[in-house]
């Protein structure tokens, strides 16, 4: 893909982007097939292309890479171009717990708006690119371009619904279902298979975002691999009866 080939560039830097570079920087937003997801979402073309000229692309991030850190203050947000990526904390005990993980098209770095330092990590779980917008540029532009506003609010919203829905009082296998089921529409919004999925995380990090144990969430793929609902080699998942899971997991959404 020829986002993975861009290096990091910016057009407000020192250095002159190549003519390879500047094009992609242009046609970051405008032809990017995700922009009906992402923060360009129902912005006038005009506005589209002032954006645009935030926008500086990054890839290739490789696999355990991080794009920030807990206390690292904030200078860019992220939008994922490709690949996965998985926000999480370190508690005092040193245990993990993961937050989200982020597809293309999707925002990372929200967290860090109201503090201004991030409050969480981000790290690439497969080789993935992301585009860079600069927080103090789009914050600006922002005041200028009601739409943009309204875009920004829509996804601290979703972030913020996300956690709710973690929160709530919910079976291991609604927990599941539910995880398959939203991991589903968000590929299939994406112009992916919305039965195969190729899992970028570990169950380990499924069970732990989920609030379950591994050994649970490996019982309900099993339980639901014998039932028929779902079909699993390693970490590709076949989801064979999509009007069951729904059934099992209408109550749990979340992504």
């Amino acid at each position: 893909m020829l986002f993975f080939e861009a290096r990091r560039t910016r057009l407000s830097g020192t250095a002159t982007p190549s003519p390879l570079n500047l094009y992609q920087l242009r046609r970051t937003c405008s032809t990017c097939s995700l922009s009906e997801l992402c923060l360009p979402m129902g912005l006038e073309s005009g506005d589209m292309q002032r954006l645009e000229e935030l926008v500086a692309l990054r890839g290739p991030v490789n696999e355990g890479d991080h794009l920030f850190r807990v206390g690292d203050p904030l200078r860019v947000l992220y939008a994922v171009r490709g690949g996965f990526f998985k926000s999480y904390l370190v508690e005092a005990n040193g245990r993990e717990q993961v937050l989200g993980f982020h597809l293309p098209g999707e925002l990372i770095g929200l967290d860090a708006i109201w503090p201004e330092q991030h409050q969480c990590n981000a790290v690439a779980l497969n080789t993935a690119s992301v585009c860079e917008l600069p927080y103090a540029g789009l914050s600006d532009l922002g005041r200028q371009v009601p739409g943009l506003q309204h875009s920004m609010l829509r996804l601290l919203s979703k972030e913020l619904a996300l956690s709710h829905s973690l929160a709530g009082d919910y079976s291991a296998e609604e927990r599941v279902a539910g995880f398959l089921l939203s991991l589903s529409s968000r590929m299939k919004a994406r112009g992916h298979s919305e039965t195969h999925l190729t899992l970028a995380m570990s169950r380990r990090d499924i069970a732990n975002y989920l609030r379950l144990a591994t050994e649970t969430v490996s019982r309900v793929f099993s339980r639901f691999e014998q039932d028929g609902l779902v079909s699993v080699d390693r970490r590709e998942v076949m989801l064979r009866d999509l009007e069951k899971l729904g059934q099992i997991g209408r109550c749990f959404t979340v992504g």
